[in-house]
């Protein structure tokens, strides 16, 4: 992989609303460092499992109204993230485009598949076991995914098979996810150059 190919696959994107202010910036090439700040702790142990699992250099920083709820931070961070990779990835020429992943922990066990279609979309089955996980109301996994695939328009199934911890389900869904966006995003030496559709755009 040339220097010039690894440039054009990192992107920073920033959003600033009466609701949060976030910067998201990625490589999608990277090694997995992780610098975050959301303020919610379990959520940037979520992200922190985003960029080790998926290779992907992560920094995001993120101040929210968190005095009202942690919603629009989360939200917003997936809608951040999401274009981000978007940007980053560019015409999409090369890369495997689907990506699959079982990830479990302990008695959880998770799946996703993820699908750089250009349509966005998501089917998320995770029936947690407990509302709150630490600081984080695990509803808004939901809206982080729903943010994500809204902006990096891609589609993404999301199951959690089993599990009796919340924590544990939650972790092996942001393992899951990075792991198949890793696969997904993993350029093809057998198809370099080549947009990965009959269609010859996504």
């Amino acid at each position: 992989m040339t220097a010039q190919r690894i440039a054009e696959r990192i992107a920073e994107v920033s959003r600033n609303t009466a609701e949060t202010q976030i910067t998201a910036r990625v490589n999608l090439d990277g090694t997995g460092v992780a610098n975050l700040s959301t303020g919610i702790g379990f959520f940037d142990h979520m992200l922190d499992q985003i960029a080790r699992h998926g290779l992907i250099d992560l920094d995001i920083k993120a101040i929210g109204d968190l005095h009202i709820d942690g919603h629009h931070t989360v939200e917003d961070v997936g809608i951040t993230l999401g274009q981000a990779v978007h940007k980053a990835v560019g015409d999409k020429k090369g890369i495997r485009r689907y990506g699959h992943a079982y990830v479990p922990l302990d008695e959880a066990l998770s799946r996703v598949v993820i699908d750089f279609s250009g349509r966005p979309g998501l089917i998320m089955n995770v029936p947690f076991k407990s509302g709150m996980i630490g600081a984080f109301d695990s509803q808004l996994a939901f809206e982080f995914f729903q943010g994500f695939a809204n902006h990096a328009f891609v589609t993404l199934h999301i199951d959690n098979l089993r599990g009796e911890n919340a924590h544990h389900q939650a972790e092996t869904v942001f393992k899951a996810f990075a792991r198949a966006l890793r696969m997904a995003l993993e350029l093809d030496s057998r198809s370099a150059g080549m947009i990965p559709s009959t269609k010859g755009s996504l």
